[in-house]
């Protein structure tokens, strides 16, 4: 029996469900008409009629739908697991509860016209619909889940392209006012009809006769479609739930084991445990977020497909490394997640209060990463985000633990306020001891990510103490708590000649003074900065984190 790849069912999935989208999008056009005229309406329907009604156009439609539901039950048979994301989650439950809203409308608009021989236009079928509240909801409802699935499907095909983002608010508008129109012309068809066939006398006026048939059969067609779905949703859940030919083991570094059936990709088996796994792309082989390690089992797995063999290509992957969403082993196999779940996003800041506008005395601590964009520029998009986001966390954990606010992110760098709640000499020791972790956390995710990075991380931070206006700036919703000032700008340039001098910390020899501190071992000059007139003693530090003994407390003062 030929077995059909996962490359294939995903690539037959997609375009069945983009010939039935390309069909919703006409009918739902269609329907929005009835905002100009019911005579609108028809004559759309009519030319509507030529490419869906006829024989290609039923073979093509009926064909993709059958194709798109067999391939979603083959696909929530394969699943294994039931934990999913929330949109996921929604999109397959809109898909499976659409034949049971749409089976009254397509047996009426498809199938009895095959008894009768006389076509449904649209004020038959707006009388049908309107006749009771109930078929009029039950319609609009269908409407809403099938393109509520269908746009679910389309996001999840978009959301990892590069173009996305550029056309983002453009699809969203669209995916809003393509129903509302639908359904405003919908009803204003449907209200329409009074007025129209009032001036005929009544709706018997233009009435249709048909020829006579028994509707029980209608009945007892519409009653074989329900149960027929109802018995393949019932029958996949099922088989699912049936132990499939054995059981393997998947381990992880901390001990824990999730025994699956055969058939459980590693994420799948992750998510059954309840084991945290990253996977920023859903799952779908776009990204690398979910990769592991194989340190046991790879031997006698099966080999990757081509679409994560494609995206191990694009990172450099070693051999040992596969996609935990493709790679489904077929014996006990030994894992390592190369990323944390714990690095998506960044941790809330700290509450800011003391926002009226007013001088203050702070430390102020920038940073930015060296070289980053050129690191970018090899990796994968979602790879991207998820390294600076765990850069990002590392800055703020490494600021708030020492007792400081982030003020700003900009780009890979960050602005960072201390002194806001506390005296000036404690927040210039805080912004050292920030300096300080911070060296420590690059250091810590060089290691995390050795071996995923062509060259290591860098860091370059500058600090600066003084008076600066601390104030809520901006307008509207933009507004934030943020420091203005010759401190901060100062603070900005001395990150700047860290980069210059190739080392991680600048500081001025006045925050040090400051903070009571003595630092010996160091370079120290006199710089002369844009904007100033005096040189500025500045301490050039190549390792920040060889300061944290000055740090100390003395044994005198201990």
């Amino acid at each position: 029996m030929t077995i059909i790849s996962a490359t294939r069912r995903k690539r037959i999935h997609l375009v069945s469900g983009a010939i039935l989208g390309s069909f919703i999008v006409a009918h739902f056009f269609n329907h929005s008409l009835g905002l100009i005229s019911i005579d609108a309406m028809e004559a759309a329907r009519r030319a509507f009629n030529l490419v869906w009604h006829s024989v290609p156009g039923t073979v093509l439609l009926y064909g993709a739908l059958l194709l798109h539901f067999s391939m979603a039950l083959d696909s929530i048979y394969r699943r294994q697991t039931l934990r999913m994301p929330l949109r996921e989650a929604l999109k397959i439950a809109f898909g499976l509860s659409l034949p049971f809203l749409l089976i009254g409308h397509v047996t009426a608009a498809r199938i009895e016209p095959l008894f009768t021989g006389v076509d449904t236009d649209y004020p038959t079928m707006l009388r049908a619909l309107w006749s009771s509240s109930t078929n009029a909801i039950r319609q609009s409802a269908a409407l809403l889940l099938a393109w509520g699935h269908g746009c679910l499907g389309a996001w999840f095909w978009m959301r990892g392209r590069t173009w996305f983002p550029r056309y983002e608010i453009l699809l969203y508008t669209i995916a809003i006012l393509v129903p509302i129109f639908a359904l405003l012309g919908f009803a204003s068809g449907a209200r329409s009809l009074e007025t129209v066939y009032a001036e005929h006398g009544g709706y018997g006026d233009r009435a249709i006769s048909k020829p006579a048939f028994d509707p029980t059969l209608l009945d007892d067609i519409r009653l074989g479609l329900y149960l027929g779905f109802a018995g393949l949703i019932a029958g996949t859940f099922i088989l699912r739930a049936m132990p499939r030919g054995g059981r393997i083991r998947v381990r992880y570094p901390d001990g824990r084991i999730a025994a699956v059936n055969l058939g459980f990709s590693v994420l799948e088996a992750s998510r059954a445990a309840g084991i945290p796994h990253v996977s920023v792309c859903g799952g779908r082989g776009r990204c690398s977020t979910c990769r592991v390690r194989v340190i046991q089992g790879l031997e006698g797995q099966p080999a990757p497909e081509d679409a994560e063999l494609s995206t191990l290509t694009r990172i450099g992957a070693p051999d040992n490394v596969r996609l935990a969403c493709q790679f489904r082993p077929v014996h006990n196999v030994t894992v390592v997640p190369i990323l944390d779940s714990d690095s998506l996003g960044i941790k809330k800041q700290l509450g800011r209060d003391g926002g009226e506008g007013r001088e203050r005395r702070i430390a102020v601590l920038f940073c930015d990463l060296r070289g980053f964009t050129s690191i970018a520029e090899h990796k994968l998009p979602f790879d991207t985000v998820f390294l600076l986001n765990r850069y990002f966390e590392m800055v703020g954990e490494a600021v708030e633990d020492s007792g400081g606010v982030i003020d700003k992110f900009i780009g890979d760098g960050a602005l960072a306020i201390f002194g806001l709640k506390n005296s000036f000499p404690e927040a210039c020791r805080q912004s050292l001891a920030a300096a300080v972790r911070l060296s420590k956390g690059i250091e810590a995710l060089n290691q995390t990510f050795r071996g995923e990075l062509d060259e290591p991380l860098r860091i370059a931070i500058g600090l600066h103490a003084g008076p600066a206006i601390i104030g809520e700036i901006g307008y509207g919703q933009a507004t934030s708590l943020t420091a203005v000032g010759d401190t901060i700008n100062t603070a900005s340039r001395l990150e700047g000649l860290a980069k210059e001098h190739d080392v991680q910390l600048a500081v001025s020899a006045e925050l040090i003074n400051r903070a009571g501190l003595v630092i010996e071992g160091h370079e120290r000059l006199d710089i002369s900065l844009r904007g100033r007139q005096a040189t500025l003693e500045t301490w050039i530090v190549e390792d920040a984190a060889r300061i944290s003994t000055a740090l100390q407390p003395s044994p005198s003062n201990a």
